[in-house]
This record gives structure tokens, C-alpha cells and sequence, in this order.
């Protein structure tokens, strides 16, 4: 491999639209351009939970994820090896988990609450982005996901949400906005709002960076 990929972390709180943001970004691109990891994957298992433990668990801290790991995955995918990882389900005891494979590309997307507050992760991005969005956006958005995909109880989903996420937002992501070259505003749920925003960025990924990003066998 001839040149180090280019690793773009995108950050944002629960609820700020990371998901549809990376959907239209990644649209832009093949599969062999771009790979994407999450640190969702990574918080340290906890096994079995009651519904009461579940709701006082705090995933919302550094802690839980095992970041000594994922500093190793995203340094292998720059080396240009492949990861193998399995998927974290949240407790859901409905979801199998799949087991990731994720293979080095020119391109290399790292997201998650806390990438930019591991220093070991910051240091290693070449773009920083911030979704940034209002607090009463962000909870309806938590709140559909949580009570229609991961099968959380509405009272469960207010109490991470006022003693868990947004203390944990202010603590140790809110910090960091100033870091990041690109702040991305996402309150629409107009969908070609964040469409054109990814198109422009995926443009300019591919005037400046997949050119010089050839590799070899």
C-alpha cells in the first residue's frame, strides 16, 4: 500500500442524525473507497441485564467502551488490514448479532460519541466533523429509535436521556466542536438537506483525496 488512508471522524450526540448522515455520505462512494467503523461496537459487554439494570447502566461514559481495542482496529485498517468485530446489540435479546467484517479502503470513517475525546482516536483523523443539533430534536429522534428499534420503555428512554446523554454530550463531546473543520447543523428532517451537504463533501473527497489514495497489492 502506497499512501496512509484518509480517516474522517464524525461526531455527534444521541439523536443529532449520525446515522442518515453517514447513509447519504456512504451512497457517494463503493465499497471499495470507503469503509466505516463504529464505535458503537465496542462497549465492553455486560451481559445479562434485568429491565431496571438496563435503565440505570449508564453506556454514556468513556468506560464502557473498550477503547484500547478500537484504537487497535482503526490503526490495522490504516496499515491496510482487515478487522473482524461482533456486532453490539444493546441487551436487545431480540437482535443476533452479526460478525463484522470491515476492510481498509482509501477512505476510512470513524464515528461515535467519544472519538474525539480519546486522544489516541483524535490524533488520528485527518477531518473532524460535528453534527450538531437542538437538544428537542435530538430527544424525539432517541426517542423513536430507542422505543421502535431497540424495544426500550418511553420512562427508561427519559431517564438515560436527562442523568446519562445529555450530561454526558456536555461532558465530553460539546468540548470538542471547536476542533473540528466541518460543523454540520442538522434540525431538518428534510432529507435532501443532508443529501447535498454529503454530496459536497464527498465531492471534494473526491477532487482532493481518492486521486492520491492508489494501492497496491
Amino acid at each position: 500500500m502506497s499512501n496512509k488512508p484518509f480517516v474522517i471522524g464524525i461526531a455527534g450526540g444521541s439523536g443529532s442524525g449520525k446515522t442518515f448522515f453517514l447513509k447519504c455520505f456512504l451512497n457517494h462512494f463503493t465499497a471499495d473507497e470507503v469503509s466505516l467503523l463504529s464505535q458503537d461496537d465496542y462497549y465492553f459487554p455486560v451481559g445479562d441485564m434485568t429491565q431496571e439494570e438496563n435503565k440505570l447502566y449508564n453506556f454514556d461514559l468513556p468506560s464502557t467502551i473498550d477503547n484500547d481495542h478500537f484504537v487497535k482496529d482503526i490503526s490495522d485498517l490504516i496499515d491496510g488490514k482487515s478487522v473482524l468485530k461482533k456486532e453490539y446489540t444493546f441487551n436487545n435479546p431480540t437482535a443476533v448479532p452479526k460478525m463484522l467484517e470491515i476492510r481498509s479502503a482509501p477512505i476510512i470513517i470513524v464515528e461515535g460519541l467519544f472519538i474525539l475525546h480519546f486522544k489516541e482516536i483524535a490524533e488520528l483523523l485527518d477531518l473532524k466533523i460535528f453534527i450538531d443539533t437542538e437538544e428537542s430534536v435530538a430527544l424525539q429522534r432517541r426517542l423513536k429509535r430507542d422505543l421502535h428499534e431497540r424495544g426500550y420503555f418511553e420512562d427508561d428512554v427519559m431517564y438515560k436521556w436527562v442523568n446519562h446523554v445529555v450530561p454526558a454530550y456536555n461532558e465530553f463531546l460539546l468540548p470538542y466542536k471547536k476542533d473540528c473543520q466541518k460543523v454540520i447543523t442538522n434540525n431538518t428532517h428534510v432529507a435532501e438537506d443532508i443529501i447535498s451537504i454529503t454530496e459536497a463533501i464527498s465531492a471534494e473527497m473526491r477532487e482532493n483525496v481518492l486521486p492520491k489514495k492508489i494501492f497496491y497489492k
